[in-house]
């Protein structure tokens, strides 16, 4: 009979090896989860830290929860969070030393000719707030269920289906009316 993660996590308490065999079942779908949200090159990197961090805090681990992929998805979605705030910081910086240096503007030529070419659904995406994204991509990309998105970013399930609500809405609107459905369709796809 094969171990539940949680008692896998409870024995790599004691037998720290046995973590692997949690990242040999979820690695694959955490990696395409955030390769999706920032791309192949970022995604190894948070990949490899969001086992990490899972390894540090094992010990606070809810062994009554068998699966860990919600518990792996939360860890990985705050990376997440953390990659475009330090991403949004160098961003800035440098938006400041173009404006100081005139010859980068070739830069910011391109920079700004990046922006206007993305797609409406990333636009779409793009003008919803952290958590509503999070909560759809969630849902759309990883078709995690309620309880586990409520679990993997530790809110309330009501919580869970507002924002998701909220965030469909505002996607519908953003894409001139188009069925959420069809919307997670491109999300799954795209």
């Amino acid at each position: 009979m094969t171990p539940t993660d949680a008692e896998i996590i409870d024995r790599s308490r004691h037998e720290p090896d046995a973590f692997a065999a949690i990242f040999d079942r979820h690695a694959p779908h955490i990696r395409r989860y955030l390769e999706r949200r920032l791309g192949a090159q970022v995604a190894d990197d948070l990949v490899a830290e969001t086992f990490l961090t899972a390894f540090d805090k094992r010990q606070r681990y809810d062994p009554t929860r068998p699966d860990a992929r919600p518990w792996l998805y939360g860890i990985a979605t705050n990376l997440v969070g953390q990659h475009r705030r330090h991403e949004a910081r160098r961003y800035r910086e440098r938006s400041a030393d173009v404006a100081e240096h005139s010859d980068h503007s070739d830069r910011v030529a391109a920079e700004v000719t990046a922006w206007a070419v993305r797609s409406r659904l990333a636009g779409a995406l793009d003008g919803l707030s952290a958590e509503d994204r999070d909560v759809l991509l969630l849902v759309a990309w990883e078709q995690l269920g309620y309880e586990e998105v409520a679990a993997a970013l530790a809110i309330p399930v009501g919580t869970v289906r507002s924002r998701l609500h909220r965030a469909r809405r505002k996607v519908r609107e953003a894409l001139g009316g188009r069925n959420p459905t069809e919307v997670e369709e491109l999300l799954n796809n795209g």
